[in-house]
Protein backbone atom coordinates (compact mmCIF):
# COMPACT_ATOMS: atom_id res chain seq x y z
CA UNK A 1 0.00 0.00 0.00
CA UNK A 2 1.40 2.88 -1.31
CA UNK A 3 1.93 6.04 1.77
CA UNK A 4 1.14 9.35 1.59
CA UNK A 5 2.61 12.04 4.22
CA UNK A 6 1.52 15.17 4.60
CA UNK A 7 4.47 17.35 6.83
CA UNK A 8 2.03 20.90 7.40
CA UNK A 9 0.14 19.49 10.11
CA UNK A 10 1.04 16.83 13.01
CA UNK A 11 -0.77 13.67 12.88
CA UNK A 12 1.62 11.67 14.91
CA UNK A 13 4.76 9.53 14.90
CA UNK A 14 5.74 6.87 12.89
CA UNK A 15 8.52 4.94 13.64
CA UNK A 16 10.84 4.84 10.14
CA UNK A 17 10.51 1.28 8.54
CA UNK A 18 13.68 -1.09 8.78
CA UNK A 19 15.62 -2.09 5.43
CA UNK A 20 16.80 -4.87 4.53
CA UNK A 21 19.61 -4.75 6.00
CA UNK A 22 18.42 -3.73 9.20
CA UNK A 23 17.72 -6.57 12.49
CA UNK A 24 14.70 -6.08 14.72
CA UNK A 25 16.67 -4.98 17.21
CA UNK A 26 17.27 -1.73 15.32
CA UNK A 27 14.09 -1.56 14.88
CA UNK A 28 12.79 -1.89 18.78
CA UNK A 29 15.63 0.94 19.23
CA UNK A 30 13.76 3.20 16.45
CA UNK A 31 10.87 2.87 18.46
CA UNK A 32 12.13 3.95 21.50
CA UNK A 33 13.90 7.22 19.92
CA UNK A 34 9.88 8.23 18.27
CA UNK A 35 8.98 7.77 22.04
CA UNK A 36 11.44 9.64 23.14
CA UNK A 37 10.75 12.57 20.51
CA UNK A 38 7.02 12.28 21.33
CA UNK A 39 7.82 13.28 24.71
CA UNK A 40 9.72 16.54 23.69
CA UNK A 41 6.38 18.61 23.34
CA UNK A 42 3.82 15.98 24.66
CA UNK A 43 2.98 13.64 27.48
CA UNK A 44 4.58 9.94 27.49
CA UNK A 45 3.29 7.57 25.36
CA UNK A 46 1.57 4.71 27.16
CA UNK A 47 1.09 1.23 25.94
CA UNK A 48 -2.01 -0.38 25.28
CA UNK A 49 -3.02 -2.46 28.81
CA UNK A 50 -4.10 -5.29 25.97
CA UNK A 51 -0.52 -5.93 25.05
CA UNK A 52 2.38 -7.12 27.47
CA UNK A 53 5.45 -5.06 27.74
CA UNK A 54 9.42 -6.68 28.47
CA UNK A 55 10.65 -5.13 31.78
CA UNK A 56 13.50 -3.11 31.53
CA UNK A 57 16.43 -3.28 34.13
CA UNK A 58 18.10 -0.33 34.52
CA UNK A 59 21.88 0.16 35.26
CA UNK A 60 24.82 2.67 35.12
CA UNK A 61 26.39 1.23 31.81
CA UNK A 62 29.91 0.53 32.95
CA UNK A 63 30.21 3.58 34.54
CA UNK A 64 30.51 4.43 38.65
CA UNK A 65 27.73 6.55 38.35
CA UNK A 66 25.38 8.58 36.22
CA UNK A 67 24.31 11.86 37.41
CA UNK A 68 21.69 13.78 35.85
CA UNK A 69 21.99 17.24 36.86
CA UNK A 70 18.59 19.43 36.87
CA UNK A 71 17.32 22.64 38.33
CA UNK A 72 14.56 21.56 41.58
CA UNK A 73 12.14 24.08 40.47
CA UNK A 74 12.09 22.77 36.43
CA UNK A 75 10.49 19.29 37.66
CA UNK A 76 8.29 18.95 33.96
CA UNK A 77 11.85 18.72 32.72
CA UNK A 78 13.04 15.97 35.00
CA UNK A 79 10.25 13.98 35.17
CA UNK A 80 11.01 13.86 31.10
CA UNK A 81 14.51 13.14 31.62
CA UNK A 82 13.93 10.48 34.26
CA UNK A 83 11.09 9.00 31.95
CA UNK A 84 13.62 8.90 29.24
CA UNK A 85 16.34 7.37 31.00
CA UNK A 86 14.18 4.75 31.92
CA UNK A 87 13.49 3.75 28.41
CA UNK A 88 16.81 3.51 27.41
CA UNK A 89 17.58 1.70 30.78
CA UNK A 90 19.85 4.19 31.74
CA UNK A 91 20.02 4.20 36.02
CA UNK A 92 21.13 8.03 37.19
CA UNK A 93 21.66 9.98 40.29
CA UNK A 94 19.71 13.26 40.31
CA UNK A 95 21.51 16.49 41.32
CA UNK A 96 20.14 19.68 41.54
CA UNK A 97 21.49 22.09 40.01
CA UNK A 98 22.07 26.30 40.42
CA UNK A 99 20.99 29.30 38.50
CA UNK A 100 23.71 30.88 37.42
CA UNK A 101 34.49 16.37 27.60
CA UNK A 102 31.54 16.84 25.77
CA UNK A 103 29.43 14.25 24.15
CA UNK A 104 26.83 16.91 23.67
CA UNK A 105 28.39 20.11 22.70
CA UNK A 106 27.90 23.87 20.83
CA UNK A 107 31.48 24.04 18.91
CA UNK A 108 32.12 27.54 18.76
CA UNK A 109 35.32 27.48 16.90
CA UNK A 110 33.83 26.73 13.62
CA UNK A 111 36.59 28.14 11.34
CA UNK A 112 39.42 25.04 11.34
CA UNK A 113 38.87 20.94 11.68
CA UNK A 114 39.41 19.88 15.07
CA UNK A 115 42.18 17.16 15.85
CA UNK A 116 41.37 13.91 15.22
CA UNK A 117 42.37 11.51 17.96
CA UNK A 118 45.13 8.96 16.29
CA UNK A 119 43.70 5.47 15.75
CA UNK A 120 40.30 6.09 17.36
CA UNK A 121 37.11 6.70 15.01
CA UNK A 122 34.75 9.54 15.92
CA UNK A 123 36.48 11.01 18.18
CA UNK A 124 38.40 14.20 18.51
CA UNK A 125 39.94 16.49 20.71
CA UNK A 126 37.90 19.47 21.46
CA UNK A 127 38.09 23.04 20.52
CA UNK A 128 36.19 25.97 22.25
CA UNK A 129 33.07 24.71 23.02
CA UNK A 130 29.63 25.95 24.82
CA UNK A 131 27.07 23.48 26.07
CA UNK A 132 27.33 20.49 28.76
CA UNK A 133 24.34 18.34 27.47
CA UNK A 134 26.63 15.00 28.59
CA UNK A 135 29.95 14.60 29.43
CA UNK A 136 31.98 11.92 30.71
CA UNK A 137 34.80 12.55 33.64
CA UNK A 138 37.40 10.91 34.81
CA UNK A 139 38.35 10.82 38.49
CA UNK A 140 42.05 12.40 37.43
CA UNK A 141 40.02 15.01 35.27
CA UNK A 142 37.43 16.05 38.36
CA UNK A 143 40.71 16.33 40.71
CA UNK A 144 41.97 18.90 38.11
CA UNK A 145 38.61 20.25 37.76
CA UNK A 146 38.67 21.02 41.78
CA UNK A 147 41.83 21.65 42.49
CA UNK A 148 41.65 24.83 40.00
CA UNK A 149 39.05 26.12 42.84
CA UNK A 150 36.66 27.17 40.73
CA UNK A 151 34.39 28.23 43.55
CA UNK A 152 36.82 31.15 44.41
CA UNK A 153 36.87 32.58 40.61
CA UNK A 154 33.45 32.10 40.09
CA UNK A 155 32.72 31.61 36.22
CA UNK A 156 30.33 30.07 34.25
CA UNK A 157 30.92 26.09 33.50
CA UNK A 158 30.71 26.94 29.57
CA UNK A 159 33.58 29.38 30.01
CA UNK A 160 35.28 27.10 32.77
CA UNK A 161 35.93 23.99 30.84
CA UNK A 162 37.52 25.77 28.15
CA UNK A 163 39.87 27.72 29.77
CA UNK A 164 40.95 24.27 31.90
CA UNK A 165 41.95 22.53 28.35
CA UNK A 166 43.32 25.93 27.85
CA UNK A 167 41.44 26.26 24.11
CA UNK A 168 39.43 29.57 25.73
CA UNK A 169 40.15 33.03 23.28
CA UNK A 170 40.59 34.94 25.82
CA UNK A 171 43.26 35.15 27.21
CA UNK A 172 42.69 37.43 30.38
CA UNK A 173 40.00 34.49 31.61
CA UNK A 174 42.93 32.33 31.19
CA UNK A 175 45.65 34.17 33.59
CA UNK A 176 43.21 32.79 36.63
CA UNK A 177 44.23 29.54 36.27
CA UNK A 178 47.58 28.51 36.08
CA UNK A 179 47.12 24.86 35.38
CA UNK A 180 45.14 24.29 32.36
CA UNK A 181 46.19 20.61 31.18
CA UNK A 182 42.95 19.05 31.64
CA UNK A 183 42.43 16.86 28.00
CA UNK A 184 39.05 17.12 26.81
CA UNK A 185 37.75 14.70 23.92
CA UNK A 186 34.16 14.82 21.60
CA UNK A 187 32.52 12.55 19.67
CA UNK A 188 32.61 13.01 16.22
CA UNK A 189 29.10 13.11 15.47
CA UNK A 190 27.78 14.21 18.41
CA UNK A 191 25.37 11.47 20.98
CA UNK A 192 23.59 13.84 22.07
CA UNK A 193 21.43 17.59 20.91
CA UNK A 194 19.26 20.07 22.40
CA UNK A 195 15.77 19.11 21.67
CA UNK A 196 15.25 22.94 20.66
CA UNK A 197 17.40 25.24 19.40
CA UNK A 198 18.18 28.91 19.80
CA UNK A 199 14.90 30.19 17.95
CA UNK A 200 12.92 27.50 17.34
CA UNK A 201 8.99 27.23 18.87
CA UNK A 202 9.39 25.77 22.13
CA UNK A 203 12.98 27.13 22.78
CA UNK A 204 13.76 27.68 26.37
CA UNK A 205 16.80 28.67 28.29
CA UNK A 206 16.82 29.14 32.35
CA UNK A 207 19.80 30.65 32.09
CA UNK A 208 20.64 32.86 28.33
CA UNK A 209 18.19 35.29 29.52
CA UNK A 210 20.01 38.75 29.76
CA UNK A 211 23.14 40.08 28.78
CA UNK A 212 25.79 41.59 31.59
CA UNK A 213 23.54 44.28 33.60
CA UNK A 214 25.84 46.28 35.71
CA UNK A 215 23.91 49.74 35.61
CA UNK A 216 20.50 49.94 37.97
CA UNK A 217 18.82 52.40 36.57
CA UNK A 218 18.79 50.93 33.14
CA UNK A 219 16.25 48.42 32.27
CA UNK A 220 17.30 45.38 30.88
CA UNK A 221 16.67 44.83 26.96
CA UNK A 222 18.16 41.52 25.90
CA UNK A 223 17.48 41.13 22.39
CA UNK A 224 19.43 37.35 20.80
CA UNK A 225 20.51 38.80 17.92
CA UNK A 226 22.97 41.67 19.76
CA UNK A 227 24.30 38.40 21.65
CA UNK A 228 28.14 38.46 21.65
CA UNK A 229 27.69 34.14 21.66
CA UNK A 230 25.27 34.54 19.13
CA UNK A 231 27.80 36.24 16.80
CA UNK A 232 30.37 34.55 17.73
CA UNK A 233 28.72 30.86 16.60
CA UNK A 234 28.50 30.68 12.92
CA UNK A 235 27.70 27.15 10.81
CA UNK A 236 30.64 25.64 10.34
CA UNK A 237 32.61 25.98 7.54
CA UNK A 238 32.85 23.26 4.79
CA UNK A 239 36.98 22.65 5.45
CA UNK A 240 36.72 23.06 9.19
CA UNK A 241 34.37 19.75 8.92
CA UNK A 242 35.75 17.26 11.68
CA UNK A 243 36.23 14.49 8.66
CA UNK A 244 39.10 12.92 9.54
CA UNK A 245 37.35 11.68 12.75
CA UNK A 246 35.08 10.05 10.69
CA UNK A 247 34.99 5.87 9.10
CA UNK A 248 34.87 5.51 5.51
CA UNK A 249 31.71 5.39 3.28
CA UNK A 250 30.30 1.63 3.62
CA UNK A 251 28.93 0.12 0.26
CA UNK A 252 25.27 0.97 2.21
CA UNK A 253 26.51 4.56 2.61
CA UNK A 254 26.87 5.08 -0.80
CA UNK A 255 24.55 2.89 -2.52
CA UNK A 256 21.19 5.24 -2.87
CA UNK A 257 18.69 3.12 -0.95
CA UNK A 258 15.05 3.10 -1.99
CA UNK A 259 12.48 5.61 -0.44
CA UNK A 260 10.63 3.02 2.12
CA UNK A 261 7.66 5.71 2.32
Amino acid sequence: IQMYLCNRDHYGYLPIPLKPHQTLQEDIENLIHVQIEAMIDRPPMEPSQFVSVVPKYPDKMGFDEIFMINLKRRKDRRDRMLRTLHEQEIEVKIVEAVDGNYIGRKRMQVKEPEKAVPNVLNLVEADYSYWTLGYVISLEGAQKLVGANPFGKMLPVDEFLPIMYNKHPVAEYKEHYGSRDLKAFSAEPLLIYPTHYTGQPGYLSDTETSTIWDNETVATDWDRTHSWKSRKQGHIHSNAKNTEALPPPTSLDTVPSRDEL
